[in-house]
């Protein structure tokens, strides 16, 4: 097994082949690869270069860590990933698991199995060697009996390395904004979805097959205990289809919903600025209502119309074995149709009741914003005209609402009831053989059975339809592409850099303009400005003159309409969205930044990294007293790790403006921004705060009026 492991082992600078191979063999989609790009990695740089460098690939790398005690589960479900091995010595390319062994992806493209504890035993073999020494000192000290030292030293070990976290394991996966197909497909959606209607099909057959043998036995007179026998057998194979039927259903529900979220919080990360400025609250809170909404319905209703195309095509097998085929499946036929329709117009009816609530809705939230301006500009008796003629149109809307909802729900499965059975009345008076009769009757009522889920399946698929209609704009945003970049390490082989080439410019803006979108007449129009490294350069202007949209396009929050910015020679495309934020760090104003409902801590190194270490904390809390949050933080019980209430209600203004400026020092960028940052501050705040920013911050540009 020794053998298999060496053979699995690749080099670091095969590490983009290594990732190629990896998503071929794991049936992922990937663009083609640039080649060569990862000569001359060291264990160092790897995690940030491998990342852009499968962005580049058009992949998605995530970084994990396991305590070292919880290693080989690490190894064990991580696939598809590639694990880097420790002191640089390569990298395993974990194709999956079988068994105690893992699958793993050679050089040569071939698969080999290595054992489980082979590899957990080779990630931990540094640590065991430091920490065991210690330990048998610490037993030898304490006296321990030799027969009773390993099982105390395994402990020991144990608890010890609970403690201790190992990293170097990087999931390979689609990004969230990638085709949903073909995420499908890698989680095996299609698979479940298969497996769910086959097991419920075999099932739901072997029900009516077991009934069928029974009732025959009973209407022929001829029943006897073989009869029950084989109905109970029958019932008994049934309970591991079912098992299975549920456990694919169960399997399928949460990876897709687990796509879903992803997918929609890529895009809502993916909105611009712009985008989201243009909507108000209320309009962002329909959204997320809908948007959860999409994920449920689509499976009830999925699931629900599933089950009920089964039974419908169960139900017309026996149907035509009974005493009036011919008019019993028109029958069925033409109320499936009647239902089809009912389906369609109920959602038709629904779409408009929603864009009325959603609209209610969102005024009732922005009214609530605003009620202090509506109180003082607006006569009392005339508070609720608006929203009595609303409350009038939504009551008209939700009245035929529920009508054509009743219509669906009431009619679809109970007047098909009636009609299955009046197809069925003339073979009865005619006399017609009882096991035909009987025959029908059953399948009349496995219809009824079909059309009662049918119609609550078409509700909830109209649930999601509509609710996609607010989720739609999200969905997409996630497949914008951001500039993936070039790894840095790849850039720095180079001859000297092309950063180094164009010092000591740091950040410059060519002929810069931007329109915001609808408005004709550009905010910027032929903007040139040069930011060299250590400067200190403060922005004053008229309001609406454009200096926070130029803060925002040298930030990359924008993209320019036309000319170039440049980030030490390069461009966004070329240093990447995630390289470029990282080095040019904005506060944006206070109406655009956010307090999380978390801790002060998680508040504070956001953009810096989470879960945080210590030398995180002790810097982010220096920082804060630097700016004046000592009082604050001595206020709180928890200190950093004290809640702040949702949207930091808990602070004052000027509190969650030295937040959002601390929040930017930690991020540690080449070039700081502040936009109104020290507006809400009074001269002595303001003046310890501005004292922080100019010593911490490498580079700075402020903006504030007159």
């Amino acid at each position: 097994m020794s053998a298999a492991f060496e053979q699995a082992i690749w080099p670091l600078a095969a590490a983009e082949e290594a990732l190629v191979g990896l998503a071929r063999a794991s049936k992922m989609p990937c663009r083609a690869a640039a080649g060569g790009v990862a000569t001359g990695w060291s264990a160092a740089d790897f995690g940030a270069g491998a990342a852009a460098l499968a962005r580049g690939l058009g992949l998605e790398l995530e970084a994990v860590a396991a305590p070292l005690g919880e290693v080989e589960q690490l190894v064990a479900g991580a696939a598809p990933a590639l694990l880097l091995l420790p002191g640089g010595r390569g990298l395993l390319a974990l194709l999956g698991r079988r068994g105690g062994r893992v699958v793993a992806l050679t050089p040569a493209l071939g698969k080999v199995k290595i054992l489980i504890s082979r590899i957990a035993e080779e990630l931990t073999a540094a640590w065991r060697q430091t920490a065991g020494p210690a330990v048998d000192e610490l037993l030898a000290a304490a006296g321990v009996a030799e027969s009773r030292r390993p099982r105390a030293r395994r402990a020991l070990l144990a608890e010890r390395a609970g403690r201790i976290r190992l990293g170097g394991c990087f999931l390979v996966r689609l990004p969230p904004g990638s085709s949903f197909a073909a995420q499908a497909r890698q989680a095996r959606l299609g698979l479940h979805l298969f497996s769910f209607v086959a097991n419920y099909g075999l099932a739901y057959g072997m029900l009516l097959g077991s009934w069928w043998l029974l009732g025959r036995g009973v209407i022929s007179g001829r029943f006897e205990a073989g009869w029950l026998a084989g109905w109970a057998l029958i019932l008994l194979c049934m309970q591991p289809l079912r098992a299975l039927g549920l456990w694919s259903k169960a399997r399928l529900t949460v990876d897709f919903g687990a796509l879903l979220k992803r997918r929609l919080l890529q895009g809502a990360l993916r909105l611009e600025p712009g985008e989201m400025r243009h909507q108000g609250a209320g309009q962002h809170l329909g959204r997320v209502i809908e948007s959860e909404a999409v994920e449920s319905q689509i499976l009830n209703g999925g699931f629900l119309t599933v089950v009920a195309i089964i039974e419908l095509v169960f139900s017309g097998l026996v149907l035509a074995a009974g005493a009036a085929p011919a008019s019993q499946l028109a029958g069925l036929l033409a109320w499936l149709g009647l239902t089809l329709w009912l389906g369609w117009r109920f959602f038709r009816r629904r779409m408009v009741w929603t864009e009325k609530r959603i609209a209610m809705t969102n005024d009732l939230v922005e009214r609530m914003i605003g009620h202090r301006t509506r109180v003082v500009q607006e006569p009392r008796e005339s508070w609720h005209e608006e929203e009595d003629r609303d409350l009038a149109a939504y009551h008209r809307q939700s009245v035929q609402y529920d009508r054509d909802k009743s219509w669906l729900l009431g009619l679809a499965g109970r007047g098909w009831l009636g009609l299955g059975i009046a197809a069925l009345l003339p073979a009865f008076v005619a006399g017609g053989d009882p096991v035909s009769l009987a025959i029908g009757l059953g399948g009349v009522l496995t219809a009824y059975r079909a059309f009662l889920k049918l119609s609550e399946g078409a509700n909830h698929l109209s649930g999601a339809l509509v609710g996609w209609q607010q989720a739609t704009g999200l969905f997409r945003a996630a497949s914008r592409e951001e500039p993936a970049g070039v790894p840095a390490a790849a850039l720095a082989t180079g001859s000297g850099g092309a950063a180094e080439r164009v010092a000591p410019v740091l950040l410059e803006a060519i002929e810069l303009g931007f329109s915001h979108p609808g408005r004709s007449r550009p905010v910027l129009d032929g903007c040139n400005l040069a930011i060299r490294r250590g400067e200190r350069i403060l922005l004053q202007g008229s309001s609406g003159g454009g200096k926070s949209t130029l803060a925002a396009l040298l930030a990359g929050l924008h993209r320019p309409g036309a000319g170039l910015v440049l980030l030490g020679g390069l461009d966004l495309g070329t240093v990447g969205a995630a390289g470029w934020r990282r080095r040019v760090v904005a506060a944006p104003q206070f109406h655009e930044n956010h307090v999380w409902t978390e801790t002060f801590a998680f508040n504070l190194l956001l953009g810096r990294r989470w879960p945080a270490e210590p030398a995180d904390l002790a810097e982010a809390e220096q920082v804060c007293r630097e700016l004046g949050l000592g009082e604050l933080l001595g206020r709180m019980p928890g200190g950093l790790h004290q809640p702040v209430g949702e949207t930091g209600w808990q602070l004052s203004h000027g509190e969650k403006s030295r937040l959002f400026v601390a929040r930017a020092l930690l991020q540690g960028g080449d070039l700081l921004i502040l936009d109104e940052s020290f507006a809400a501050l009074d001269p002595s705040s303001f003046e310890q705060a501005l004292d922080c920013v100019l010593r911490r911050a490498s580079s700075l540009l402020v903006i504030a009026h007159p």
